[in-house]
């Protein structure tokens, strides 16, 4: 699995890094690589082809949700590049501030629905034929070829970090080869479009405005790090006592919602509300239409993928939806998404405003020594739950229990635990029958 999403990672990298070229070369313009590397490589359209083949692979055939889904993650992939992008040294690298139908110059409807062309085209067809092409590689060449291409791009990315950050000859041997990488790919570049200067010349132009160190005495201000963490930390918890009386008062019953073995935390709920804070911050002040369209879409999106990724990581549906109407799989459906939406209005008007000011109210020192302490209990508390989970699957298929580690799963984390902790978790039918 691992192996062949890196080679779609590589070969839909390589056609978007073409296909720019491509573009460029018709609007009779200087080419500009939207990736990050030297290669000819475009890390953008690897991400996004790799990440919609594995999440929308079961929408092949239905035309309208698979160009929705594709263009919804194609465009908050964009989104967010843009935006990571602009807050580091490679400053703004595309604005689509003259098109119509544009936020902050990095997405637009346009590109949007070219997206969404694009990535059906490609989960229907592109996919199935680039992994039948890497299935008929030999196994050993197969990973041979993987191991080099990855070599090659830590190789390109660690260069090209050294000449972004302006720290030449740290580790001459290793820039020597990326500029051999350099040398490659701007003559491959001007062999597709003949008007294009190298890659690392890009390096030398100048950045619209460097962004000062911003010192403040003020814990977590702003939407860093430490602050969107403990509102992840916080928006674990609530999420899942939220679930946990909402099935009480619905189904009569008291029902564990947690998603790791030690404490109510929902990480579902966690990521929603620390992505959601770190994406829409800069648009907090927007109108409540545009937050609420905004949390639709992109609540949506991100619960289809949770679903998709507990489900092939785990082999178990943790949610159903196929009950409800108007729903997509089981996996989402249209009265949650708008639940999405008024969560993402309720949180940015009503909620996040105090709850930033309780955390920016935390002693500097104090609170990042708790910051941390947390971030170690909960990367511990997730690993052992991805353990536990891993086991539960391996005992479904009769996989013995030979290692250390599965036998302490099976002894702390049998079979009744994890009904107890994850009562809704439904293995799929495919897993089912290949236990049996």
């Amino acid at each position: 699995m691992i192996r062949q999403m890196l080679w779609l990672f590589f070969c839909y990298g390589f056609l978007g890094w073409v296909l720019e070229t491509v573009a460029a070369t018709i609007k009779r313009k200087r080419f500009v690589n939207r990736g990050l590397l030297d290669g000819p490589v475009c890390a953008l359209y690897g991400f996004a082809g790799m990440l919609l083949t594995f999440s929308l692979a079961e929408l092949r055939g239905n035309w309208l949700f698979l160009f929705l889904g594709s263009a919804i993650y194609a465009t908050v992939l964009e989104w967010i590049a843009g935006h990571l992008l602009e807050r580091s040294r490679y400053g703004k690298w595309w604005d689509y501030s003259s098109m119509p139908f544009q936020l902050d110059g990095y997405i637009c409807l346009p590109y949007s629905i070219l997206w969404g062309v694009l990535g059906s085209v490609s989960v229907q067809w592109g996919s199935p034929v680039l992994l039948r092409l890497y299935n008929m590689i030999p196994a050993t060449a197969g990973k041979i070829v993987i191991g080099v291409l990855v070599a090659v791009t830590a190789v390109d990315a660690l260069g090209s970090l050294i000449a972004l950050y302006g720290r030449p000859g740290t580790m001459p041997g290793l820039e020597r080869m990326d500029s051999h990488i350099t040398v490659l790919t701007g003559k491959l570049q001007n062999w597709i479009s003949y008007t294009t200067r190298r890659r690392m010349e890009k390096f030398y132009q100048p950045v619209e405005k460097k962004r000062e160190k911003v010192t403040s005495a003020v814990f977590a201000q702003g939407a860093g790090f430490y602050k969107i963490f403990l509102l992840f930390f916080i928006g674990a918890f609530l999420g899942d006592i939220t679930e946990t009386i909402f099935c009480r008062l619905t189904a009569g019953v008291w029902m564990s919602r947690s998603s790791v073995v030690w404490g109510p935390f929902s990480l579902v709920w966690g990521i929603a509300l620390g992505a959601a804070t770190a994406l829409l911050y800069k648009y907090k002040d927007r109108s409540d239409r545009f937050l609420f369209l905004v949390g639709t879409f992109l609540g949506g999106a991100y619960e289809y993928l949770c679903s998709v990724f507990t489900e092939i990581c785990f082999g178990a549906v943790f949610w159903d939806y196929s009950k409800i109407p108007f729903n997509l799989g089981g996996r989402i459906n249209l009265l949650y998404c708008f639940f999405w939406g008024i969560a993402a209005v309720v949180w940015m008007k009503g909620l996040y405003p105090h709850f930033s000011k309780w955390i920016e109210k935390i002693p500097m020192k104090p609170g990042k020594v708790i910051t941390w302490l947390l971030v170690v209990f909960m990367a511990a508390n997730v690993s052992v739950s991805a353990m536990a989970l891993a086991r539960y699957d391996q005992r479904s298929s009769g996989i013995a229990a030979e290692a250390s580690w599965q036998q302490y799963m099976d002894e702390h984390y049998g079979d009744e635990v994890i009904a107890r902790i994850y009562p809704n978790a439904i293995r799929t039918a495919e897993d089912s029958q290949s236990g049996s």
